[in-house]
């Protein structure tokens, strides 16, 4: 979680019209119409919107853009309310999202993936290095780092995780297996076998070792075969060379004769040269 607090340059609450309001179609949460939304409605209609909506207003237009409070703003309208209490702060764009970012995560919970696409999209909004993002949200680089990294894991395996309560440490335990065909598998058998996140990462540096073990066992085999190939290779050529010396000796006039015999102890190679020759 962010724990970095908020400047605000105003802190005016004022009430406005909830069609005045408007949301951006790319925010990180897609609210759904669910019981804890209606748990909220209920809450507004007994005791009012407690804690303001932030927005901030755009120049160009003079509209009010939602920042943060999106759920309270859906279930004022489930109350039938008219106005909500805001917060309006002067803010541009990425600091904007990076109010929206700190309000979700403390108070709408946001899961591991919807808090990493988050992420995601301030350094892609803000053009951000990990490490100017980290330091805009007052987190360090590596909390960065490793929230991106999530988003390597496809919507499928997202999906299964957030389905069987498996947390992020299951996901990066699952990051270090590149192939996404060997993650799937091997996500299937947490789920099936309910492995905690020790015997998860265990489970894994034994698959990652195994495969290490097979590796260098064919890097051997494949060595042992190219060395064997060499030598075939270097016995041709020395024969091939024998052949080229014994054609010289017959074209200078000596009639040389060669004959190659195989025996359980390897090639025996004769060159016959007659008594007479000088």
């Amino acid at each position: 979680m962010f724990w970095g607090k908020i400047k605000e340059i105003s802190r005016v609450v004022r009430e406005l019209d909830i069609d005045e309001i408007r949301i951006s179609e790319n925010r990180v949460r897609k609210i759904t119409y669910d019981s804890a939304l209606d748990a909220l409605a209920d809450s507004i209609r007994d005791h009012g919107i407690i804690e303001p909506l932030i927005v901030r207003r755009d120049e160009s237009d003079g509209a009010f853009h939602l920042v943060a409070g999106e759920r309270r703003l859906r279930a004022a309208e489930l109350v039938g309310l008219s106005t909500v209490p805001c917060v309006s702060v002067e803010a541009d764009q990425i600091d904007a999202a990076v109010i929206a970012i700190i309000e979700n995560l403390h108070r709408e919970d946001l899961n591991i993936f919807e808090e990493a696409a988050a992420i995601a999209q301030l350094t892609q909004l803000g053009g951000m290095t990990q490490e100017v993002c980290a330091r805009r949200l007052g987190v360090s680089q590596s909390y960065v780092a490793n929230k991106l990294r999530l988003l390597r894991l496809t919507e499928e395996e997202q999906a299964l995780i957030l389905s069987n309560d498996l947390t992020e440490r299951h996901s990066r335990a699952l990051l270090r297996l590149s192939e996404p065909e060997e993650r799937m598998r091997v996500l299937k058998i947490i789920i099936e076998r309910s492995l905690n996140v020790a015997s998860t990462e265990t489970y894994i540096e034994d698959l990652l070792c195994a495969e290490a073990r097979s590796a260098e066992i064919r890097a051997r085999a494949d060595k042992s075969e190219q060395r064997h190939k060499l030598i075939i290779k270097d016995i041709r050529l020395f024969y091939n060379s024998i052949d080229h010396a014994v054609d010289i000796i017959k074209k200078s006039g000596i009639p040389v004769e060669s004959s190659r015999k195989d025996t359980p102890e390897g090639t025996l190679i004769s060159i016959l040269l007659p008594k007479n020759a000088s």
